[in-house]
């Protein structure tokens, strides 16, 4: 493609009927999240799904290769032949090519981040809440962690292999499409993420490769946030994008499969998010609900913001500031804190179904 005067222009107009095509969020959910997308996705998780290991994480590698590479092949030539930066470096070029991928990044996933998504599929009356309806949410969840943890300790669960983990991530799903057809998850392509180590320190537990349709699980994180954690992914696969609506129907699939060990990595996630959000507005509540948790609760806790506290790092802080305004450019003002508006779904779901 070298007549970039002519592909840039074209690219251009192809991002515009995109963004024009994405204003109406009733359309985009009836012909793209369940019409086109469906067979999108179905075909990348057929083509990634048998592979054992991850074929997206192989992808950036190499692309990362190439860009190092190409970066010092360009300063050598900058330096010992005397070229100029732009003609070692040309800015159509990699214009050309930042569009493209731009391009190809929103047909095959990003798109969602515009459909009315999960509340609108169930009928919730999704709308600002008051602290009276965040505090009594947070009681309830604590109800259910402690009980959650009660079981699983009664009955003698017990983490296994990743493998298993997964399988048993997909029976959750398996359990709730016959009363939500649109949350049927066939073919499977789960992975653990070849960056989780790295990913420890760049402060992520998991992520959804567009590009080959799989679900990306660091599984080096405490094991109590894996089910959850895993639910979490397969829903954006489903094409739920954004955070908040992937976090509920995570807890949809995992407290509805009748896995202990899943429903307390749900309620024990959507706790933290609830507490989160209570301390912000009374901190002597959110206290006080915490000294209410069971010791092994509390116990697990205590492992989780050691591991994220071992593992600080000053890259880290930047990592989060540029993913949280990648979040707010698709749809999600609040940046890294969408993940905590998942109390809104929660709170209409128990006003029109009474339970969480």
């Amino acid at each position: 493609m070298k007549n970039y005067k002519i592909s840039i222009p074209i690219l251009v107009g192809i991002i515009v009927v995109i963004k024009i095509c994405t204003i109406s969020p009733a359309l985009i959910e009836r012909y793209y999240s369940n019409g086109l997308y469906i067979g999108i996705s179905k075909f990348l998780r057929t083509i990634t799904g048998w592979l054992p290991f991850s074929a997206g994480d192989i992808l950036y590698i190499v692309v990362s290769i190439f860009i190092i590479f190409s970066l010092i092949r360009g300063i050598q030539n900058i330096i010992r032949k005397k070229k100029s930066f732009i003609s070692t470096f040309p800015f159509k070029r990699y214009c050309v090519i930042l569009l493209l991928i731009y391009i190809i990044f929103n047909v095959l996933w990003g798109i969602n981040y515009n459909r009315k998504g999960i509340a609108n599929q169930l009928g919730l009356n999704v709308k600002p809440y008051s602290l009276n309806d965040l505090k009594m949410i947070e009681g309830m969840l604590l109800v259910r962690v402690n009980e959650s943890k009660s079981e699983a300790i009664k009955n003698g669960a017990k983490y296994s292999t990743n493998e298993a983990m997964f399988s048993r991530a997909i029976l959750s799903y398996d359990s709730l499409k016959k009363t939500y057809p649109f949350l049927n998850y066939t073919p499977r392509s789960l992975k653990s993420s070849l960056f989780g180590k790295l990913g420890n320190y760049l402060g992520f537990s998991g992520y959804y490769n567009p590009f080959s349709g799989e679900a990306q699980v660091n599984t080096t994180i405490p094991k109590m946030l894996l089910p959850y954690t895993t639910c979490h992914e397969m829903a954006h696969q489903l094409g739920y994008a954004k955070e908040m609506e992937a976090n509920f129907v995570g807890y949809l699939t995992s407290t509805g499969s009748g896995d202990e060990l899943f429903k307390y990595s749900a309620y024990l996630d959507l706790f933290i998010y609830a507490t989160r959000e209570v301390g912000y507005y009374d901190s002597t509540f959110a206290k006080g609900a915490y000294k209410q948790l069971l010791p092994e609760v509390k116990s697990d806790l205590a492992e989780i913001k050691q591991f994220w506290r071992n593992h600080q790092n000053p890259v880290e802080p930047v990592i989060t500031w540029l993913y949280g305004n990648y979040l707010k450019a698709n749809q999600q003002p609040r940046g890294m804190q969408s993940y905590n508006e998942v109390t809104a779904d929660l709170i209409a779901y128990f006003k029109k179904y009474g339970k969480i």
